[in-house]
């Protein structure tokens, strides 16, 4: 390999590829594989000797004023402010939602009325939303204060009231779930309010139906990282593996888990990727 190339070379979770393996260059880069080691194309060629020639200025990135805390930024789409459920329908017959209004500006599960989804569908996907458990604390383990966030209308990241409440770690609070523990259980105390911020990438599939690319979903829960770019290796079933089955854009849903839980949801936006 001549000295001008800068090389990098890729670990993966298995260890460090082996010189025999032929590596595939990165998604999205303009890369030359050459004696199986990976080569960026615009870094060959002479070393910079000036700082300039390593800056660019085009393209110009977009201005988002970013809002208070807990408040949209200016290009996001709201999706519930706490004023109607206009943007929502029932996933069960696409009629209005039919979940509680607060006057706090929030919504409440209506406890066997079924889950709730968006009337847009979504892709790729930054999503901000808040949860809180009620007060008092009811029953226990996954019955307590259950709901779930679905991405695309079929991937969950589980909401779930874990304090003084242990239950199985992939169905815990934070967990997509059946899939992913969470790194850390973040919660604060019952009846306060949770905030989730949501990066979601859909997968990708050919025009057979077959998948070609997983998606991704990275989780930050009270400020604190508890799921980091974890594939998605299909569907969150409750019973059975995950399945794949080929989607485009689908909506954001919420779970009504049917057993008096009562979670409420507040400030509810997101960002298309």
């Amino acid at each position: 390999m001549k000295n001008k190339y800068s090389l990098l070379l890729l670990v993966t979770s298995f260890g460090i590829i082996s010189c025999q393996e032929k590596v595939e260059p990165i998604e999205n880069e303009k890369t030359v594989v050459e004696d199986n080691v990976i080569v960026y194309e615009e870094y060959i060629g002479d070393e910079p000797t000036t700082p300039e020639e390593t800056e660019f200025y085009e393209p110009k990135v977009a201005v988002v004023k970013p809002g208070s805390i807990g408040a949209a930024p200016s290009d996001a789409i709201v999706l519930f402010n706490g004023t109607n459920l206009d943007n929502w329908i029932s996933s069960n017959d696409s009629t209005a939602a039919k979940w509680h209004l607060n006057k706090d500006a929030s919504m409440t599960v209506n406890d066997k009325t079924g889950n709730i989804q968006t009337k847009q569908n979504f892709g790729d996907v930054q999503l901000h939303i808040e949860w809180k458990s009620p007060l008092p604390v009811q029953l226990e383990g996954q019955h307590r204060a259950n709901s779930g966030i679905f991405l695309n209308g079929m991937y969950e990241v589980q909401v779930l009231d874990q304090n003084d409440n242990p239950t199985y770690v992939n169905g815990q609070v934070g967990s997509i779930y059946k899939q992913h523990v969470p790194l850390a259980m973040a919660s604060v105390p019952t009846g306060e309010w949770n905030t989730y911020e949501i990066i979601y990438h859909a997968p990708e599939f050919n025009a057979d139906g077959g998948k070609i690319k997983s998606g991704d979903i990275t989780v930050i829960h009270n400020g604190v990282l508890v799921q980091d770019h974890v594939e998605l290796k299909g569907t969150t079933p409750y019973i059975g593996w995950p399945k794949n089955p080929a989607h485009g854009k689908g909506p954001l849903l919420l779970q009504d888990h049917g057993d008096d839980s009562r979670v409420s949801f507040r400030n509810i936006w997101v960002r298309e990727l």
